[in-house]
């Protein structure tokens, strides 16, 4: 099943663009306190390249990874000078990079079916040995309390020319969103469904996956003065 569609894409880079413009201060400043002010970032789920966009302004070269063909197109529009690939996360293979990141819960997702977080884990392998020395990597989770357990919540948001319904539902370590958009097809409106499996994890059981591949990890709750949102946590984790 493909997610992020033609319709969603385009409504999530219109509408909820914002965590990723207003992240990508912080992400800068994070790079930089971590020893990394240039050279090769890999962005995994670089949706519509918004944050690619700011990492070329800021002088990074940068290969955006996402497995939506319509975010890749939109990317390929936004940041003309990065390179952007349409691969699964999990399955695309890294190159020696100085940097890794994964904004926007964009690993919840790959993971939604790893249970056990062994898969996250060989995962975490792969990216310490990616990065060149020095490197670091920068992603954000899904974490428990994103919604009441068991309790469906509706959100409903519209633009020009598009709207969207949402309903979501977090059991069992999994949230769950069930997404109906509409967009305006010259005078009439297209509807399509899409849902959205999202994997939920707590810090510290990360931070220990994170420290057995390597890492020396911290936890954040903010990209800069940018707060991430109840339920989400961040990570930094660095190659000393």
């Amino acid at each position: 099943m493909t997610i992020y569609d033609t319709d969603l894409a385009y409504i999530h880079d219109a509408g909820f663009g914002e965590f990723a413009l207003r992240s990508a201060p912080g992400l800068l400043s994070l790079l930089r306190r971590n020893g990394v002010d240039h050279g090769l970032v890999v962005d995994l789920g670089c949706g519509s390249g918004i944050w690619a966009r700011q990492l070329g302004f800021a002088g990074y070269d940068v290969i955006g990874v996402d497995a939506s063909p319509a975010m890749i197109k939109l990317a390929r529009k936004k940041a003309p000078r990065a390179k952007f690939v349409t691969a699964s996360l999990t399955d695309f293979e890294l190159p020696k990079c100085d940097a890794i990141t994964s904004i926007g819960e964009c690993l919840s997702y790959a993971f939604a079916g790893d249970e056990s977080g062994k898969a996250m884990e060989r995962f975490f392998r792969r990216v310490h040995r990616a990065l060149r020395p020095g490197g670091v990597f920068i992603f954000d989770l899904a974490a428990p309390g994103r919604h009441p357990a068991g309790m469906p919540i509706k959100g409903y948001w519209t633009g020009d020319g598009w709207s969207i319904l949402v309903e979501s539902t977090e059991e069992q370590g999994v949230l769950t969103r069930c997404i109906r958009t509409f967009r305006r097809v010259g005078k009439l409106y297209r509807s399509i469904d899409e849902t959205h499996r999202v994997r939920l994890y707590r810090s510290a059981a990360v931070a220990e996956s994170l420290a057995r591949a390597g890492f020396t990890v911290k936890t954040v709750n903010a990209y800069g003065h940018y707060r991430l949102l109840a339920g989400q946590i961040g990570l930094v984790a660095a190659i000393q």
